[in-house]
């Protein structure tokens, strides 16, 4: 759901700069407490990705660079420092990296009951407030000035969706890890966006698209012995997202082209039909039969063509002859007139 703002406010990668930032908070944290304990270590993460977060805010406040490459500095310097201090704990005579490696790619098999009871109560915290500060998010999302004209706080309000973000990331990170959790967030938001233009509608379907994504991947992985749960969730996600661009109504590749080819068709009806109407419009009786022949100077005609003006009534074809209907004279003049008007 959370994920469903960060494409809209086109910060895509700030998933992936914000996983990655959390890799040496779960290093540090466990160079400070010596625990696994996975509630230590999240918190690790989470104060970890906050920095990052907001490192990158004030990046693009301060300085000339543009989001992008502030994302990119960030994911670059943090996750580089993660890995630094993943292969000191290693080197270490006694903790053999500490199962901290799992961070990197997930292992849902490892979550523990109190795990999922843990991550259900934050994500209640997380929809509660959702819920509580839609209208603000959703001024934010869609114009951040007439918020502000409104009286808004602007800046705690990009500060608590920023937040619940790096929260969402940090929480996923046990199930698909730092290196995939961005796909996580994005896929089910982006495949959400092709099939709507209302946000409460898109903040739905990527949660159901998530959730759809979590449980089949799930199952896969668990009937198959050499399977990873991660990536398999991961990539259930990406077979939303290749089904939604292709099919869904309004964006779909496949609808698309569909629209696109009848929108040809229709124009080459519609160019006949005005070159027939320039042939009419010269006789007192419009029902005059002409024939067919005369329509081979137009470089537009075939014989498909005609047939399907004439199952549109729009003429009627009779042997070699064809004349236009009252009902095809009408919609011919109209086009002539928008014609007209256009030029």
């Amino acid at each position: 759901m959370l994920g469903s703002f960060a494409v809209l406010r086109k910060q895509s990668l700030l998933g992936d700069a914000i996983s990655h930032a959390a890799l040496p908070g779960i290093a540090i944290a466990f160079l400070l407490t010596g625990t696994k304990d996975t509630n230590v270590l999240l918190i690790g993460a989470l104060v970890s990705g906050l920095i990052g977060a907001f490192w990158i805010r004030g990046i693009v406040k301060n300085t000339h660079l543009k989001t992008d490459t502030a994302l990119g500095l960030i994911l670059s310097l943090f996750f580089g420092f993660g890995m630094l201090l993943l292969t000191f704990i290693q080197k270490q005579p006694n903790a053999n990296q500490s199962g901290l490696d799992k961070f990197l790619f997930g292992q849902a098999a490892t979550l523990l009951e109190k795990d999922v009871w843990f991550m259900a109560l934050v994500v209640g915290i997380c929809l509660v407030v959702l819920m509580l500060f839609w209208k603000e998010f959703k001024l934010l999302l869609f114009d951040a000035d007439y918020a502000k004209t409104l009286g808004f706080n602007i800046k705690t309000i990009d500060v608590l969706i920023t937040s619940f973000i790096v929260l969402a990331i940090v929480l996923g990170l046990q199930t698909v890890g730092v290196v995939l959790m961005s796909a996580m967030l994005l896929a089910p938001a982006a495949a959400a966006r092709q099939w709507t233009n209302s946000l409460s509608t898109m903040v739905i379907l990527a949660a159901i698209f998530g959730a759809l994504a979590g449980v089949v991947g799930t199952g896969i992985s668990a009937s198959q012995s050499n399977l990873s749960t991660g990536p398999v969730i991961v990539l259930v996600a990406a077979v939303f997202v290749i089904v939604s661009f292709i099919f869904s109504p309004s964006r779909g590749l496949l609808f698309r082209q569909i629209r696109l080819i009848k929108n040809r068709r229709d124009l080459k009806l519609h160019k006949t039909l005005a070159f027939m109407f320039e042939i009419v419009k010269t006789h007192e009786n419009k029902s005059h039969p002409h024939t067919i022949k005369i329509l081979n100077n137009f470089q537009g005609y075939t014989r498909g063509t005609l047939n399907k003006l004439a199952d549109k009534h729009y003429i009627i074809i009779t042997g070699n002859n064809w004349a236009m209907t009252e009902e095809g004279y009408k919609f011919a003049q109209n086009l002539y007139s928008k014609e007209v008007n256009d030029e």
